[in-house]
């Protein structure tokens, strides 16, 4: 009878109970400590329910019952205010952690007892998921990898994170909770890992068919053994373009652990804005070209027949209304989008290491003064300062 349980029980990691980063080991605590609260009042309802039940078993005849009795005050404050208290506990614990654990926050300390240093930078990853493997660009070190993924110990670690096709989780129980891998919009994590080891990551969120085969190596490295690892991966590896990417974009499964000596400068702002294939607009552009009130009628033959899914039945299938990609096409210069992605770039690091209030006075939209702007400017033969608000990726 027992070894049905035992089979089960085989299955079980306790990696989330006894995580090797800090992040996830106070999660594993709020979790613990919310587990216990909890445990406070259904231990003894579950104790009194088999109390009651023998008590006034119908062969006890000498238990005293009175089926008129209906309030005892003393009784009707235990059963409200315990979890009442317990509630409050729990709220406290939960408006802290919220605040606490954000994984947009970036870390204070490293592990208990032990703050950030001002002088360290975090390690950034750029994390994509495609179907069915994750690609991780380290642009720090101008490499990149496919289902491998390696980090120094006690290095404050910033994901961004998106993904070509569908919704993801990327997930590192040892390292720190999931948070979600959308295409077209960009997701963060902080975390770091306080111990060396192999740890195994994988995506928590269906996928399509090879979902269960999406899972990659994480190497928690001590500062001599990551620069080593970065060194063999700028040796033996191969470069990343947009074209070895859009290759690389096509689903596959049980892909291999592949290594990239350098990548294309302006490829994450362009995977991030979906303009990675030629000629296409990104939605920086887009949103900016709307900012300044739009195209109008003169964007209407700017666009192919719309096919959102190109790899339709997550790639057992042709596309369901057609086999050619289709995109709205860029009306933006090379030069002008190379000077837009490395504005995006500079902001995007200035916002990064500021941690005080973000500044919403150039915000526009319904409600807000619009600010108007010539359609001349927007032209591929403008020239100023007006095409520098373009979030956009080069277009090659």
């Amino acid at each position: 009878m027992i070894l049905p349980v035992v089979a089960l029980l085989s299955a079980c990691d306790m990696v989330v109970m006894a995580p090797a980063g800090d992040v996830a080991a106070q999660q594993r605590d709020l979790l613990v400590v919310s587990t216990l609260l909890m445990l406070l009042i259904i231990v003894p309802v579950m104790g009194l329910i088999v109390f009651f039940a023998w008590k006034y078993r119908a062969s006890n005849k000498e238990a005293q019952y009175e089926p008129d009795w209906d309030h005892s005050t003393s009784l009707e404050l235990v059963i409200w205010s315990a979890p009442l208290l317990i509630i409050i506990c729990l709220g406290a614990l939960t408006w802290a952690g919220t605040h606490l654990l954000d994984p947009y926050r970036p870390l204070d300390r490293i592990k208990p007892g032990q703050a950030v240093a001002e002088d360290v930078a975090p390690l950034q990853v750029n994390v994509v998921a495609l179907d069915w493997k994750w690609l991780f660009i380290y642009p720090e070190y101008g490499v990149a990898t496919v289902n491998e993924l390696a980090a120094p110990v006690d290095r404050p670690i910033r994901f961004h994170i998106t993904s070509s096709s569908v919704m993801n989780s990327f997930y590192i129980p040892a390292l720190a909770g999931q948070i979600y891998a959308m295409p077209g919009m960009e997701t963060k994590l902080h975390a770091v890992i306080n111990h060396p080891g192999e740890y195994e990551g994988f995506s928590a969120n269906y996928s399509g068919d090879g979902f269960s085969h999406m899972r990659f190596a994480f190497h928690g490295l001590d500062r001599a053994g990551f620069d080593r690892w970065i060194a063999g991966v700028r040796q033996g590896g191969q470069p990343l373009d947009r074209e070895r990417y859009l290759e690389l974009e096509k689903p596959s499964e049980k892909v291999p652990a592949i290594r990239f000596s350098n990548v294309e400068g302006g490829l994450w702002d362009a995977i991030l804005n979906m303009c990675v294939e030629p000629g296409k607009m990104c939605m920086g552009e887009m949103m900016e070209i709307d900012r300044r009130g739009g195209l109008t009628m003169a964007s209407v033959r700017n666009t192919m027949p719309l096919v959102y899914d190109k790899y339709a039945g997550r790639g057992s299938n042709a596309a369901f209304f057609g086999s050619d990609d289709s995109y709205v096409m860029t009306i933006c210069t090379p030069l002008q989008a190379e000077a837009a992605a490395a504005e995006r770039a500079r902001r995007s690091e200035l916002l990064n290491a500021s941690r005080g209030p973000i500044d919403r006075s150039p915000l526009s939209g319904q409600g807000l003064t619009p600010q108007g702007v010539p359609m001349a400017s927007l032209s591929p033969f403008a020239t100023g300062p007006a095409e520098a608000g373009v979030r956009s990726a080069p277009n090659a």
